[in-house]
């Protein structure tokens, strides 16, 4: 008698298995043909991919030294990157706050701009950037700290939304200005999240770094770009490689100091 519900059940959860299965399959199938998208192109290729993989697999351990200096550059360009935009987003963070700023213009307009910055894609900042200020750093910086701006802002007004509204009437209430009211009743409670933003912009950063690098925007990027182009997967190993330790390494130190500012 326990045995037939157990079946029964078991059925219906293949049937609607199946079902799902050739749901996504037909999805799968349609998106491929509508995008051009073309799988057995890569299934001839394999062979190809798995070339560039083995020799990928005995890296050129004496480009080390050449390196360690673009690693460096790209978690400067991400450290000043995150900074900058950071201290610029606190100020439009506090503007396009409902419990800040009552005006529904000024409030609007901040938030458009807000969203119109998030809208950019950092690699069509770091192609225009390369452009007007040529290859280097400096485009690098530059994208990372739009990219910064907006991503910060956002978070940060979020939170700033969350507070406790008690001391900013007490502050109000004593007559004090709109700037003391931001520096002394809002800040305070929101600058444990504004630091763990921080520092999660900032490991998003080194990674995107990288692939602006690519373009021309300095740092590990480069090295990587040139490899490729000249065919030395040996050299692209070891990019990779120390790409992924500093990742690893920035990822570390960035949960540990959030979990200690919860």
């Amino acid at each position: 008698m326990n045995t037939i519900p157990k079946k029964s059940f078991a059925q219906k959860w293949h049937i609607k298995a199946l079902v799902w299965t050739a749901i996504v399959l037909a999805l799968f199938i349609a998106s491929c043909a509508m995008t051009g998208v073309d799988v057995g192109a890569f299934l001839i290729g394999f062979n190809q991919f798995m070339q560039i993989f083995y020799e990928m697999l005995k890296p050129d351990w004496s480009y080390v030294p050449f390196t360690i200096k673009p690693i460096i550059q790209t978690i400067q360009m991400a450290l000043i990157g995150t900074l900058v935009g950071s201290i610029i987003a606190v100020p439009f963070a506090v503007l396009a706050a409902r419990n800040i700023v009552t005006n529904t213009v000024i409030r609007g307009t901040i938030r458009f701009i807000l969203n119109l910055v998030r809208t950019l894609p950092d690699l069509m900042l770091a192609a225009v950037f390369v452009a007007v200020v040529g290859i280097g750093p400096m485009a690098g910086v530059l994208t990372l700290a739009i990219f910064s701006f907006g991503m910060i802002s956002k978070l940060f007004y979020e939170a700033i939304e969350t507070i406790d509204m008690g001391p900013i009437e007490a502050l109000t209430a004593a007559g004090a200005t709109k700037t003391q009211v931001v520096w002394f009743a809002v800040l305070p409670q929101v600058y444990n999240h504004f630091l763990s933003y921080f520092l999660y912009t900032f490991e998003i950063n080194v990674r995107a770094s990288t692939i602006l690098g690519y373009l021309g925007a300095g740092g590990i990027g480069e090295l990587l770009q040139r490899s490729l182009g000249q065919f030395r997967y040996d050299r692209t190993a070891i990019v990779v490689i120390g790409t992924f330790i500093v990742v690893v390494v920035v990822d570390t130190l960035s949960n540990q100091l959030r979990e200690r500012l919860q």
